[in-house]
């Protein structure tokens, strides 16, 4: 099995716990030894669409073929992962999770009743899946972004907002979807209890040596026989299978991430003597853990060093730090695009929620956009060569009539560190302008600034110019600026405004999803 990597990027959190809401950028290979305890869980409905690519999705033992249109909803609890199909693509997922308790009420809440999540699970289902038509699969991104636009928004009665738009896509699915995939086993709510408490048990308690299938089918009140047929037939691995490897795994990451020694290794992970821990380690790994030591920990500890500084150095304005880190970063055969994530818009995030909660102002961030731009101007090129590309082009200026460009600045540095590509339009913009750009550098947003209220009409201009141009189903528009209001935005038809800057880079990464 080879690997490159896999990277989880947030867009959009909303209301806490209410709804969840990410995009994955898969180039994990997999492997047929992929171990089922590699595989991920949550806690609450999961709704995934493939939005790019091809590869597998594991589902318990199940291994499926997946490719851009194949949508799924997975009850809580279940273990899966997707992986991309070879060296070199590229899955993209987007995911959507939500707890159904927080959101609804009466059947369409409770897990045993045929009307839960509006119908989307059949009676035995765990999990629902569906091939979508284009549009189809339009119809449903626009909802996901819908209850983004929200969350960044916060407009009155925007959780109702994101119920309702929620509501539709199950009801959607559930009208639309092939119930449950052929070749998954089926199980009763019950049944799937116990097998998911018994996972979520040896996940939070492998490191108990006591730990046996016999002690968890006692604490369930379940027989340890009926336990271990539904382990499984619903897992495709054995109880005693799994947990091995759940601590194996987990020394693994003892010796990858720490300096103990393998003896205090096996008491942590809950195993009873050194002797057969050597054994089944280099069964599982083909070497010995002093070997898996030396080859993975130095490497993992150096990239991970490099890239925290960058994002520290970052913080603190410190350009020339960046500078010379990121070369080093590069010299030492870190990916661009790790760098780049993990390093300077790790640094970025962190400055602009600072800036949102009032903890640093306008001029230390002005110095860490000056950092970050350091920092990149170095990794352009190889992002270039490597294809990564921003997660979105927008186009910014101030309005026609209007010089100030303080604010304006202050946004596109935010959209950068979100990892946007921005193209500066500068001040005194005409709404001809502003259109021309979009359309010839193919930006997903426009985004106007206006500080005087003379200058304010200009915005609606932009807003017809692009209506005449044939743009405004492709195009979004944001506007912002001291006299602008959430009112005034719905009444020249823009669609979007903020009140800061750290929010119109929010608002401008879920409008690009678009």
């Amino acid at each position: 099995m080879s690997y490159s990597f896999e990277k989880d990027s947030r867009a959009v959190g909303v209301g806490g716990t209410l709804v969840c809401h990410h995009t994955s950028v898969i180039e994990r290979v997999y492997g047929t030894d992929v171990s089922f305890s590699e595989l991920r869980s949550h806690g609450g409905i999961e709704i995934s669409i493939v939005t790019g690519g091809a590869g597998v999705h594991r589902i318990l033992n199940q291994v499926i073929p997946c490719k851009e249109g194949d949508l799924y909803v997975l009850n809580s609890n279940i273990p899966h992962r997707y992986y991309a199909a070879e060296e070199g693509e590229r899955l993209t997922v987007r995911h959507m999770l939500f707890d159904p308790k927080e959101l609804f009420e009466g059947e369409v809440a409770q897990s045993a009743s045929p009307r839960f999540c509006h119908g989307v699970f059949s009676d035995n289902a765990i999990t629902a899946y569906a091939m979508l038509t284009s549009r189809t699969q339009e119809k449903i991104e626009s909802l996901f972004d819908a209850i983004a636009i929200e969350s960044v928004e916060h407009k009155s009665e925007w959780q109702d907002a994101v119920r309702a738009n929620l509501s539709l896509i199950l009801i959607m699915l559930g009208r639309y979807v092939n119930r449950a995939i052929k070749n998954i086993p089926s199980a009763d709510q019950t049944e799937w209890n116990s097998v998911s408490a018994a996972i979520l048990s040896v996940t939070e308690n492998y490191s108990d040596p006591a730990m046996t299938l016999e002690t968890i089918s006692e604490a369930f009140y379940v027989s340890k026989s009926h336990l271990s047929r539904l382990f499984r037939r619903l897992t495709g691995e054995s109880f005693s299978d799994y947990l091995r490897r759940v601590r194996l795994e987990g020394a693994c990451r003892l010796l990858r991430d720490t300096e103990m020694t393998v003896e205090d290794v096996v008491v942590s992970c809950g195993m009873r003597d050194v002797t057969s821990f050597y054994r089944s380690f280099n069964v599982y790994t083909g070497m010995t853990p002093n070997q898996y030591r030396t080859q993975y920990s130095k490497k993992g500890e150096k990239t991970m060093s490099i890239l925290t500084e960058i994002s520290e150095n970052l913080q603190k304005g410190k350009a020339k730090a960046v500078k010379e880190l990121v070369q080093q970063a590069v010299d030492a055969g870190i990916p661009a695009g790790e760098i780049l994530t993990d390093g300077l818009l790790a640094g970025m995030s962190v400055v602009g929620e600072k800036f949102k909660n009032n903890e640093v102002y306008v001029p230390e961030v002005l110095v860490a956009a000056r950092a970050m731009n350091m920092g990149t101007q170095i990794l352009k090129p190889l992002l270039a060569e490597s294809g990564v590309t921003a997660g979105g082009r927008v186009c910014i200026g101030t309005v026609q009539g209007d010089l100030h460009d303080i604010g304006k600045n202050l946004v596109k540095m935010m959209m950068e560190g979100k990892g946007l590509e921005v193209v500066d339009l500068g001040t005194d913009v005409a709404p001809e302008a502003f259109v021309a750009a979009a359309i010839e550098q193919n930006c997903q947003v426009i985004c106007c600034s206006a500080l005087l209220t003379t200058t304010m009409s200009v915005m609606a201009e932009v807003v017809k110019k692009a209506e005449e141009a044939g743009i405004r189903d492709k195009v979004k528009i944001m506007i912002g600026g001291a006299p602008i209001t959430e009112e005034y935005c719905r009444q020249i038809g823009a669609d979007c405004y903020t009140s800061d800057a750290a929010s119109a880079a929010d608002a401008a990464v879920a409008l690009c999803k678009g």
